[in-house]
């Protein structure tokens, strides 16, 4: 087997591991703008379960919420799939961390913006959707992009519930052929192909929403 068969034969996980990837990462997404709504609406005990939840879910290894979620709830009779095993570890800690560099981005938004919304009759929820969160999504892209990439280096932990992404395919080869340097090889370079691709649309995405003149400064 050379080294082409070798890609050939890993990159049978490829669509696994983009679906796990951007599952995870919307559920992040998702997330990250729930909590950071609900936080800006300074409920003092809301913000208090807030701040539990991505203090737990920010300390908390991805592997052990991943086998709590997939091992520990069929325990008390629920069970789920290995997909959604990973949305409710990795795509929820994701989202605690986006949940940070939303509140970070919201904090930059100029008072006198939603003063001036206010006074023109906005209700709070108007403020939040048509004032802040728009700004905030612009300020907070360098922060989505890095979390983006910790999700995709996170996504091999997948093959630990079954899921065969490229990770699982490299295992399995790996231990019948017992070409580990060219197959873990194969891995990092299908990855990092993954990675580029998906950055190149992440970065279109960024370019739609930057300010004019903010990207001179």
């Amino acid at each position: 087997m050379d080294f082409a068969a070798i890609v050939a034969q890993l990159a049978q996980g490829v669509a696994y591991t983009v679906v796990v990837t951007l599952c995870c990462a919307a559920t992040g997404l998702l997330t990250g703008l729930l909590v950071a709504g609900l936080w800006r609406l300074n409920v003092r005990w809301l913000r208090w379960l807030l701040d539990v939840y991505t203090f737990v879910l920010r300390g908390v290894p991805v592997l052990v919420l991943l086998f709590l979620v997939y091992f520990g709830l069929p325990s008390v009779g629920l069970k789920v799939s290995p997909l959604m095993a990973m949305v409710l570890s990795l795509g929820l800690m994701s989202g605690a961390y986006l949940a940070e560099v939303f509140r970070g981005a919201l904090d930059s938004v100029e008072d006198a913006e939603i003063v001036a919304a206010e006074a023109m009759g906005f209700s709070r929820l108007q403020v939040m959707v048509w004032i802040e969160f728009p700004q905030m999504l612009r300020l907070a892209v360098p922060g989505m992009v890095n979390q983006f990439t910790v999700v995709l280096k996170y996504s091999p932990f997948a093959y630990t519930v079954g899921i065969p992404e490229i990770t699982k395919q490299a295992m399995s080869l790996a231990s019948t052929t017992l070409r580990g340097i060219e197959i873990y090889l194969a891995v990092g370079l299908l990855y990092f192909a993954i990675y580029r691709v998906l950055l190149i649309g992440v970065q279109l995405i960024e370019r739609r929403l930057r300010v004019p003149g903010l990207s001179a400064q």
